[in-house]
């Protein structure tokens, strides 16, 4: 696999030995060349779920508030201040210093425009989760806002630092959704001067940038992001000097060969996201056997989770037992046993099943080593799995139509440090969820709902062995990202797989 991958770059090098850019030359035109693999549907951060879409968000548009990437506290960002008024009400101050990308000044409307926007049902954001539990905002004064929740909603910290970004209310009124997608305007530390779907989204600095954000002003003038679906085309460009930055998952052999390089780097960060199997046990499933929790359990026992670790991710990665991330409030596998590689004993349940070669669709948008990995594995135990390799749109798509089958997906939790960022959306009864085990979801939507920190522990603990017990989903591994790139580029401090561009700078 490897020698053949490495032909295939070379193969691809060979092809781009005369390139149109000069080799390295993005350092003396100060611009970050980084392709990527994914096609937006929408480009606004609340149309999309995309790893790109976020990145996008948090670098071209800002939120009440952020993590501060050093040291993991809340910092203000639009906001200045803030205080509780009660479980389902909190009031900001806001900054008066800030103007939209458009020149537009920043003022209460803006965030009362978005708040109510994306609370409407009726707005269609793409996350439901991220925002149906807002209800209103409203304006105290030009720069005071009250915003109110539906119920109790314990992490919403969290969410007003991440997802929620605030549109500048007079452009989106007037332009809508559609104008906001060709041509976007936010108030980050980037602005978008160019975007063509499909093909090329560039990002400049946006001088104007308030003082004093946690974000910083951005270092770098120019980012332009095309798309390139090929990795290998991708690996390609960066060492013949076409590219600096490849933010797509590069399989590990060819990181290996990338570092060997000595015009190139390879920085490893680590990610809260996490690679899991879900399983679609419903009526529309593309693989029937799937709802026999025999074959379920036996797909588990088949596949070597430590191995299929090792050899995409190199280091830097976890084997949680539970489908969540170790570090956020509530992945909790306490009396979870999990499932340890036995393919013996997933013969054994095949057997019991009365299906000794079964037939699985394997659904995959992420990681394509890793699918071919798993169907080595499963097919050594009597499971042939036909890999359906799309992008993320089409598999979200077959997922909520519930004709999915067995599905490699990938989540990053919005970097929210709660489960509540990722066991509703897969088991909350809605949208992406192909199991709508109403004692899970029931279970996941209390602890969602109430303030009472130790309530909703044991809560998500309960839920959590429920969906280990019934073999819902299969946790492999959480992803240590390594990032390939121009020797000459410092990424600075990255702290997640959203890549902060801000922090990025020439040596």
């Amino acid at each position: 696999m490897i020698a053949a991958r490495f032909l295939a770059i070379l193969g691809c090098l060979a092809l781009a030995a005369v390139p149109a850019l000069p080799a390295y030359a993005s350092k003396a035109d100060d611009t970050i060349r980084a392709p990527a693999d994914q096609v937006l549907p929408d480009i606004d951060p609340y149309f999309n779920n995309e790893l790109l879409g976020t990145v996008l968000g948090i670098n071209v548009w800002d939120s009440l508030i952020f993590r501060d990437p050093a040291t993991g506290e809340f910092k203000g960002q639009l906001a200045t201040a803030w205080r509780v008024i009660d479980d389902t009400t909190v009031e900001f101050d806001l900054r008066k210093d800030v103007k939209f990308h458009n020149g537009q000044p920043f003022t209460a409307d803006d965030v009362v425009y978005t708040i109510n926007f994306i609370a409407d049902p009726a707005s269609g954001v793409t996350n439901q989760r991220n925002v149906n539990w807002l209800k209103s905002a409203e304006k105290l004064d030009p720069y005071k806002v009250r915003i109110h929740f539906k119920a109790p909603f314990p992490p919403f910290m969290d969410y007003f630092a991440l997802p929620l970004i605030i549109h500048p209310h007079e452009y989106y009124a007037k332009e809508g959704r559609k104008g906001q997608n060709i041509k976007p305007v936010g108030s980050g530390p980037y602005r978008i001067t160019r975007y063509e779907p499909g093909k090329i989204i560039v990002l400049e600095r946006n001088r104007d940038y308030y003082a004093g954000s946690v974000k910083s002003k951005a270092k770098v003038g120019k980012i332009e992001i095309t798309f390139v679906p090929d990795i290998q085309t991708q690996v390609a460009n960066l060492m013949t000097g076409g590219a600096d930055l490849l933010t797509t998952p590069v399989p590990r052999d060819m990181v290996d060969n990338i570092a060997l390089n000595p015009m190139l780097h390879v920085v490893g960060v680590p990610t809260m996201r996490v690679n899991f199997l879900q399983f679609n046990v419903l009526d529309t499933t593309a693989s029937p056997a799937l709802k026999d929790l025999r074959v379920r359990k036996a797909i588990m026992h088949a596949i070597d989770r430590e191995a299929l670790a090792k050899t995409t991710m190199g280091q830097g990665y976890t084997l949680p037992k539970v489908l969540c991330y170790r570090d956020q409030f509530g992945c909790i596998d306490k009396d979870v046993a999990g499932y340890d590689y036995n393919p013996q004993k997933a013969k054994d349940l095949l057997k019991e099943a009365g299906s000794p070669n079964v037939d699985v669709v394997m659904n995959a948008f992420t990681s394509r080593e890793a699918a071919e990995i798993m169907q080595g594995y499963l097919g050594k135990v009597g499971i042939r799995a036909n890999i359906v390799y799309e992008q993320y749109p089409a598999v979200r798509e077959k997922q909520r139509k519930g004709t999915s089958g067995m599905t490699l997906a990938s989540w990053g939790s919005y970097s929210v440090n709660d489960v509540s960022a990722i066991l509703p959306v897969y088991f909350g009864n809605e949208g992406d969820d192909t199991a709508r085990d109403k004692e899970v979801a029931d279970l996941i939507n209390r602890a969602g709902a109430v303030m009472d920190q130790s309530a909703r522990a044991v809560d998500y603990a309960k839920a959590l062995k429920l969906i280990s017990e019934r073999a819902l989903a299969m946790p492999l591994y959480s992803v240590g990202r390594n990032y390939p790139a121009n020797k000459d580029l410092d990424l600075g401090k990255q702290t997640s797989d959203r890549m902060m561009f801000w922090e990025m700078s020439w040596r």
